[in-house]
């Protein structure tokens, strides 16, 4: 059994895509991050940087005591070699979709991440940090949409933890200023991507969640104004 520390966040959304892929059974605890629940005692003893998701594996593979893993790209790669899918057995095919996967975590993720801070977020309109961050995330597009030219997916014809990790970043196109015309092959790539049954599925794992805002006011205090020294201590 999977025990999955969740919100419905693109990095939340990763993992669910994972999971209802591979049929495995797993409990999704909320973390309502605008509430401060990463800030939980229980919650930082296995996600030390605060952050959901995180997975606890109660069915390690080497039958021993119960596996944590923080980091959505980590989870993704423990779950590809747990089950043995979604990740090439080759050193080649390996090798390309950990390109991909760590091309989101430290490109894609990250970009469209201040993209969505200063352009949704931001308590004050800074124009340079907008146009910087809508044109990188721009850029990143352009670079996947070439990337998919005459592929199925992201590492060539078999869906991988390479498209989990990025389809999710890819959902809030318009939040992030892009217009997916002007990204043909990406946009086949997107709509092929959604309208797998499982990514129905793990979206829909997301819905009852999602009524309960991600983002209060209060909560923005609680997400953009940590430090080493204040991030808050929830009981």
């Amino acid at each position: 059994m999977i025990e999955l520390y969740y919100w419905p966040t693109p990095n939340g959304h990763k993992i669910t895509l994972f999971l209802e892929e591979a049929g495995l059974d797993y409990t999704i605890h909320p973390v309502d991050i605008s509430a401060g629940d990463q800030f939980k005692p229980d919650f930082l003893a296995f996600s030390p940087n605060n952050r959901m998701p995180a997975i606890i594996d109660t069915a390690s593979a080497d039958g021993g005591e119960a596996i944590t893993v923080f980091e959505s790209g980590a989870i993704l790669l423990y779950l590809a070699d747990k089950t043995g899918r979604f990740i090439p057995a080759d050193v080649r095919g390996r090798k390309t979709v950990t390109e991909w996967l760590f091309w989101q975590m430290g490109g894609l993720g990250p970009m469209a991440g201040q993209n969505h801070h200063f352009v949704q977020y931001a308590p004050e309109r800074i124009p340079y940090a907008m146009t910087r961050y809508v044109n990188e995330t721009n850029r990143l597009y352009g670079v996947l949409n070439r990337r998919l030219a005459g592929r199925t997916f992201v590492a060539g014809d078999d869906y991988s933890i390479a498209d989990m990790a990025i389809y999710p970043w890819i959902v809030p196109w318009q939040r992030q200023q892009q217009n997916l015309d002007d990204f043909p092959d990406l946009k086949r790539w997107f709509e092929a991507v959604a309208a797998r049954p499982a990514t129905i599925r793990a979206y829909a794992k997301g819905e009852p969640l999602r009524n309960r805002p991600t983002v209060t006011e209060e909560g923005k205090k609680i997400l953009f104004g940590q430090t080493a020294n204040n991030s808050p201590t929830i009981k």
